[in-house]
C-alpha cells in the first residue's frame, strides 16, 4: 500500500477515491503542525497539499516521497526545483476553481450595482435610505472580458442570461474562436472605450504586470466598473487612484500582492473588497480534492503525465534544444505581435529532433505563452491549442536539407478578420549558442538571440543604418551586435540589432518614423 499524506482541509472526496481503490493508504490531518506530521510518516509517498509550503527540509524528510500533488492551479509554495532533484514530481489541478471565481465576478457585479452591502448594514441598524442605494441594471450594458480562458469563458456564459453585449480580449484566441462563446474579440483600447464593466481574468507576469494603465484608464467610460478577481500586479494602482475619482469609476476587488491579514493597498480606492475568496467554495474545494486524486490514480495506473509541471527532459534529447525551441517561439510571437491573435502554429524539427517532436511542441507553446507550464505533456499542449481555436501543424521534413539539428517555427496571426501576418524562423545550436539562422525570406543571419534586441524591416535604400545609429547614439544605446540582410527579390531589407539596453516604445516609433519602416519591433530574450 502507498501511503498518500494530506495535511490540509480538504475535501474528503479525494481520501475516499484513494481508498476506494485500493492501493492507497491515506492519513489526512489537520490536527498536527505538517512538519511534525512528515516525521510521523517518513514512508509517504505523495502528498496532497493547498496552500502548506512544501520547502525541502520537508522533501528531505520523506525519503519514499514521489509525488506531490497541489489541490489548486499556482504552486508557487512548492519548491519544484528541489523536487526535481529528488525525483519528485509536482502536479497541480488547473481548472477546478474556474466556475467558482466566474460567480464570484457575477456577484460582486450586481452586488455593487445594488449596493447589496451597504443597503443590508443600513437597514440593519434600522434606517430606511431607500433613495440614496438608486441601483443599475446589467441588462443592455457593455461586458469586456479581458483574458478568454476557462474564467474568462465562464463568466461570458454565465452572463448570457442578462441580455449584454460581450467584448473579449485575449492574444491568443482568434476572432472566430471568440464568437463561438458569443464574445466578439475586440483589443484592449477598444475594451476599455466601449464597456460599462470591465473584468480582469489575465495572468501576471513581465507582459501584463501594470497592463491596465493611465491611458487605458483613462479611456474608460464616465461611471464605468472594473474588476480584478485575477492578480493584483496587473493593475497600476497610483494610475487607477489618479483617474477613479475623475471619472467616477467603481473597482470591485479580491486579490493582493500579499494575502494575509493587514492594512491593504487598494484599500482607499476599491469600492468592494474580498479576502481572495474567488475559488473558496465547497464545489470548488470538493473539485480540485477530486482532481488530485484522480491525478495519482492515473498516474501509476495509466502514466498519463499532463499534469506534471516540472518534469525532466527525455533521455537522448540535449535541454539546449528545448531552450531553442522555447526562444524561437518567443521570438516569433514578439515579431508577429503581442496581442494579435494567433491563428495556426508551425514546425519542423530536422536531424535528431525528429524523434523528439512531441517533446518539443511543449517549449513553443511554452515560448508563446509564459503561463503555460514548460512541464506540461505534448497532450497538455494540443488540448491547450485547441481549446483557443490554434491549429497546429507539424510539417514532415525533407531529408534533403543539410541543415542537421534544427528547428522551425511558424507562427500565422489574425490582425483583424481579413489580415493575416507569418513570421517564420529557423535556428539551431552552434558552438553551444543558440543561433537564428533564418527569418522569413532572409537567410545565414546567424545571430544569438539574447538581451535586447531590435529590428527594423523597410525598404532597401543608403543611409537607413546611419538613421538608426544617430537615433540609438541620441539616447545612449549602444550597438553590441548587428545583422543588415538584403532580399533582392522585393528590395527590403532587415535589420537586426543587439543593444546595450532596451528602448522605450516612443523611440521605437520615433525610429519607425524616421526611416519609414514597414514594421518595427523592440523585446528582449
Amino acid at each position: 500500500m502507498r501511503k498518500v499524506l494530506i495535511p490540509t482541509k480538504l475535501d474528503g472526496i479525494a481520501a475516499e477515491m484513494l481508498q476506494n481503490d485500493g492501493a492507497y493508504e491515506v492519513v489526512q490531518d489537520t490536527s498536527k503542525p505538517f512538519a511534525e506530521l512528515v516525521v510521523t510518516h517518513p514512508e509517504t509517498y505523495a502528498l496532497i497539499v493547498r496552500s502548506e509550503e512544501v520547502t525541502p527540509t520537508i522533501i528531505d524528510t520523506l525519503p519514499e516521497l514521489k509525488l506531490i500533488v497541489r489541490a489548486g492551479a499556482g504552486y508557487n509554495t512548492i519548491d519544484v526545483v528541489h523536487a526535481r532533484k529528488k525525483g519528485i514530481d509536482v502536479m497541480n489541478t488547473p481548472g477546478a476553481n474556474s466556475n467558482a471565481v466566474a460567480e464570484e465576478v457575477i456577484a460582486l457585479i450586481l452586488a455593487d450595482a445594488r449596493h447589496i452591502v451597504d443597503a443590508e448594514r443600513t437597514t440593519r441598524e434600522g434606517l430606511w435610505e431607500k433613495k440614496r442605494f438608486m441601483g443599475r441594471e446589467l441588462a443592455h450594458k457593455c461586458v469586456g472580458i479581458v483574458g478568454l480562458g476557462s474564467i474568462g469563458r465562464l463568466v461570458a456564459k454565465r452572463l448570457g442570461g442578462f441580455d449584454v453585449k460581450l467584448l473579449g480580449y485575449d492574444p491568443l484566441v482568434p476572432s472566430e474562436r471568440a464568437r463561438e462563446f458569443d464574445v466578439e474579440w475586440a483589443d484592449l483600447q477598444t475594451i476599455f472605450k466601449l464597456s460599462d464593466y470591465i473584468t480582469l481574468h489575465i495572468p501576471e507576469n513581465d507582459e501584463t504586470r501594470g497592463i491596465v494603465d493611465e491611458r487605458l484608464l483613462t479611456s474608460m467610460k464616465e461611471g464605468a466598473t472594473l474588476v480584478n478577481c485575477a492578480r493584483s500586479g496587473i493593475i497600476d494602482e497610483d494610475a487607477l487612484r489618479r483617474v477613479k475619482t475623475e471619472k467616477n469609476l467603481r473597482f470591485l476587488n479580491d486579490v493582493y500582492s500579499v494575502d494575509e491579514a493587514g492594512p491593504k493597498s487598494v484599500a482607499d480606492i476599491a469600492d468592494l473588497m474580498m479576502p481572495h475568496i474567488g475559488a473558496n467554495t465547497v464545489e470548488a474545494n470538493r473539485n480540485a480534492a477530486r482532481s488530485a486524486a484522480q491525478q495519482i490514480i492515473d498516474l501509476d495506473k495509466r502514466g498519463i503525465t499532463s499534469f506534471i509541471v516540472n518534469r525532466d527532459i527525455p533521455e537522448g534529447l540535449d535541454r539546449s534544444y528545448c531552450q531553442l525551441a522555447h526562444t524561437l517561439a518567443n521570438v516569433c510571437r514578439h515579431m508577429v505581435g503581442r496581442t494579435s491573435a494567433l491563428k495556426i502554429i508551425e514546425t519542423s524539427f530536422y536531424g535528431e529532433l525528429t524523434h523528439f517532436a512531441d517533446w518539443l511542441l511543449v517549449p513553443v507553446v511554452a515560448g508563446i505563452w509564459e503561463d503555460f507550464e514548460p512541464g506540461m505533456d505534448f497532450r497538455a499542449a494540443r488540448v491547450f491549442l485547441d481549446a483557443n481555436g490554434i491549429e497546429y501543424v507539424n510539417r514532415s521534413i525533407d531529408d534533403g536539407k543539410t541543415y542537421g539539428n534544427a528547428i522551425t517555427v511558424d507562427l500565422t496571426s489574425e490582425l483583424d478578420s481579413d489580415v493575416l501576418r507569418h513570421i517564420s524562423l529557423r535556428g539551431t545550436i552552434a558552438e553551444g549558442n543558440l543561433t537564428v539562422s533564418r527569418i522569413n525570406e532572409f537567410d545565414k543571419l546567424y545571430f544569438e538571440p539574447a538581451g535586447d534586441m531590435l529590428m527594423f524591416l523597410y525598404d532597401d535604400r543608403p543611409g537607413v543604418i546611419g538613421a538608426i545609429g544617430a537615433k540609438l547614439a541620441g539616447a545612449g544605446i549602444n550597438i553590441e551586435d548587428m545583422r543588415n540582410p538584403h532580399d533582392t527579390r522585393t528590395n527590403r531589407s532587415l535589420v537586426i540589432m543587439k543593444i546595450n539596453k532596451s528602448l522605450s516604445e516612443s523611440l521605437v516609433s520615433e525610429i519607425r518614423e524616421t526611416i519609414d519602416a514597414i514594421s518595427a519591433f523592440s523585446f528582449s530574450v
